[in-house]
C-alpha cells in the first residue's frame, strides 16, 4: 500500500466577495453543471480505498471512499466517469425489478481491518437468487460480520439483490459504521421506475433532457413527472479523527516510541464536525463543474439550475451522524416519497399525499424525493423587464401562464415562456423611484454571475436602472441573466468552513431565462 502523508491543498483563491451580489439574487446565470452522474447497470465492481479530499480553507483531508475497480459492464450516466476512490461513492443507478449484483474488494490495508456495504431496504443475498428467493451463499463469498457479510483486507465480497423499490436510497459501511461512514464510505443507490407515466408533460423550454425517467415513480402516480433531477448528499467531517486515521494508517516504528497498532483505533467521541459537505464538497467548492479536475476524489457537485416553470426532482440523502435542516429559498419541497416508500392518499392511490416543506430536514441514512417549482407568480412584477412598444405579448392559459410556443432556446430574441401574465408590462421600478432602487454599480464587486439588475432574460442588464449600469449597456456581461436563490442549511454553524463564513453546507438555486441553455454536460 502506497505511504501517504498528510498534506496541505494549494489554498483556494477564490474572492468569496462575490456571494455577497449572489445573495442579492441578481446574478447573471451560466450553464448548469449538475444532474444526476453515475454509473448505470446491473453488475458493479467497486474497491474501498484510501486518499486525500480538499476543502476551501486549503486543507487536505485524508479519507476512505468506495471507487470504480472497473467500469466494464456499465455506462456512466448521463455523462462523466468513475474514479478509483471518490467520496461520495459512485451513484448506482438500476431499474426496478433488475437483479442487481455488487462487488467490493477491500483495499484499505490491513490494519483498517474489514469493511462492506449495506443497502438498506433491499434483500442482500449472498448467493444466486432464483425466483426471487436467495440461494445458498457463496462458498467464500466474505466473513459474516455484525450487520452483514465484510471483506476481509485484500479480499472481496459479494452482495445481490432485486431492485425492488424505485427511488432514492442510500448505501454505506456497516463495519465500524461510526468510523468508516465518517472517513467516507457511503454513496447513493437511484431506482427507475419500470413503467414511468406516459402522460408527463416535458416543459417545452428544457431544452435536451437530462432526466432518468419521465416521471420519478410509476405510472400510476402521474403526478410525480418531473423535467430535471440533482441529487444531494449531506454529510459532515471532524478533521481530528481522519487525522489519528492517518498517523495510525501509516505509523513508522522507527520515530514511533510507543509502537505501531496492528488494528485501528480510532477515539470517535467527543465528536466535533469542522466541515460540511454537499456531495462531498463545500461551498464554493460544491458550485465548480462535475468532474471538475482539482477535485479528483469529490467528482459530484451541488450546482442545480432550472427554467421558470420546471418541475425539479430533488433526491436528498443524509449521510452523516447528523440531522441536517437543508432550506430550500424560493419555494417550499413537495415530499414525494422516503426511502422510495411514496405517500399517497388513503383514499385516493393516484394523489400524492407528502408535507409541504420549508425546510428539507435530512436524518442519517434517510433518503426523500421531492418536487421544487418557481415561476414568478406572486412576484407582483415583471420579472422579464418588458415595456410598452416592445412587441411582446403574455397570453395565459387556463392557469395564467404564457405556455404559448416560443422561440428557440439561444435565438437571441425576447422569450417568456412560463410568464405569470398578470405581471405582464408591470414595472419594477417607475423612472429612478419604486419599490427598489438599484445599487450604483461603481460601488458593487463585480463577478461572473453578476447582471446589474432584477430581470431575467435577453439585454437584462440595460434594463437596470442604476446611475452606471454596470456592464455597459453597449456590452453586458451576462445578456442572459438570472435568479439565485441560496439554498444551505438552517443550522448556522453548518454554514461554515472550519468556522469561517460563508462555506460549508451552501449551494444556489440558479433560475435561467428560459432562452439560456442549461447543459448539464458542461
Amino acid at each position: 500500500m502506497k505511504a501517504l502523508t498528510m498534506k496541505t491543498a494549494k489554498p483556494n483563491t477564490r474572492v468569496l466577495s462575490v456571494i455577497w451580489i449572489v445573495l442579492a439574487s441578481l446574478c447573471g446565470a451560466s450553464a448548469g453543471h449538475a444532474s444526476v452522474p453515475g454509473i448505470q447497470g446491473t453488475t458493479f465492481s467497486l474497491v474501498a480505498s484510501e486518499n486525500y479530499t480538499t476543502q476551501p480553507d486549503g486543507m487536505a483531508i485524508y479519507s476512505w471512499g468506495y471507487g470504480c475497480a472497473t467500469t466494464t459492464g456499465v455506462t456512466p450516466m448521463p455523462f462523466g466517469s468513475c474514479a478509483s476512490m471518490q467520496i461520495p461513492g459512485p451513484t448506482l443507478i438500476v431499474t426496478e425489478g433488475q437483479t442487481v449484483t455488487v462487488t467490493l474488494t477491500n483495499n484499505l490495508g490491513a490494519i483498517a481491518g474489514n469493511t462492506s456495504i449495506v443497502f438498506p431496504g433491499f434483500q442482500v443475498c449472498l448467493g444466486a437468487i432464483a425466483s426471487g428467493v436467495c440461494g445458498a451463499p457463496t462458498p467464500g463469498n466474505g466473513v459474516q460480520g455484525l450487520l452483514t457479510q465484510e471483506a476481509v483486507p485484500g479480499q472481496s465480497v459479494t452482495y445481490t439483490f432485486i431492485a425492488t423499490t424505485p427511488g432514492t436510497h442510500a448505501y454505506y459501511s456497516g463495519t465500524q459504521s461510526d468510523l468508516q461512514i465518517e472517513m467516507g464510505l457511503y454513496g447513493a443507490l437511484v431506482v427507475l421506475p419500470a413503467s414511468p407515466s406516459t402522460s408527463c408533460v416535458k416543459n417545452a423550454n428544457t431544452g435536451s433532457s437530462y432526466t432518468l425517467a419521465a416521471s420519478a415513480y410509476d405510472g400510476n402516480t402521474p403526478n410525480t413527472c418531473y423535467d430535471r433531477e440533482y441529487l444531494f448528499q449531506l454529510a459532515e467531517m471532524d478533521p481530528r479523527i481522519h487525522q489519528e486515521a492517518l498517523a495510525q494508517m501509516h505509523c513508522s516504528s522507527a520515530t514511533s516510541s510507543t509502537g505501531c497498532p496492528t488494528a485501528i483505533n480510532v477515539g470517535i467521541e467527543p465528536y466535533h464536525a469542522r466541515y460540511f459537505l454537499i456531495n462531498g464538497r463545500s461551498m464554493p467548492d460544491d458550485m465548480d463543474a462535475n468532474f471538475a479536475p482539482n477535485y479528483p476524489h469529490q467528482p459530484y457537485n451541488g450546482n442545480p439550475h432550472m427554467h421558470p416553470g420546471d418541475m425539479v426532482l430533488l433526491r436528498i440523502i443524509g449521510q452523516g451522524r447528523y440531522q441536517h435542516p437543508l432550506h430550500e429559498h424560493g419555494n417550499h419541497v413537495r415530499v414525494l416519497a422516503r426511502d422510495g416508500n411514496l405517500m399517497v392518499s388513503q383514499t385516493d392511490p393516484t394523489s400524492l399525499a407528502g408535507p409541504l416543506l420549508f425546510t428539507t430536514t435530512t436524518t442519517p441514512g434517510v433518503a426523500m424525493d421531492g418536487i421544487f417549482y418557481w415561476s414568478g407568480r406572486g412576484l407582483n412584477w415583471d420579472i422579464y423587464g418588458h415595456t410598452l412598444g416592445d412587441g411582446s405579448s403574455c397570453i395565459p392559459d387556463a392557469n395564467g401562464y404564457n405556455t404559448m410556443p416560443s422561440p428557440p432556446q439561444g435565438a437571441g430574441v425576447p422569450s417568456n415562456y412560463y410568464e405569470w401574465c398578470a405581471d405582464h408590462l408591470k414595472p419594477l421600478e417607475t423612472m429612478n423611484g419604486g419599490p427598489t432602487t438599484l445599487p450604483d454599480s461603481n460601488i458593487m464587486t463585480n463577478g461572473l454571475w453578476y447582471a446589474g439588475s432584477a430581470y431575467l432574460g435577453l439585454d437584462a442588464t440595460t434594463k437596470a436602472m442604476g446611475p452606471t449600469p454596470l456592464p455597459p449597456a453597449s456590452s453586458p456581461q451576462n445578456p442572459n441573466a438570472g435568479y439565485a436563490f441560496m439554498w444551505h442549511s438552517h443550522n448556522e454553524r453548518e454554514i461554515t468552513t472550519n468556522d469561517v463564513f460563508p462555506g460549508g453546507m451552501m449551494m444556489m438555486m440558479i433560475v435561467d431565462a428560459p432562452v439560456t441553455v442549461i447543459d448539464e454536460t458542461l
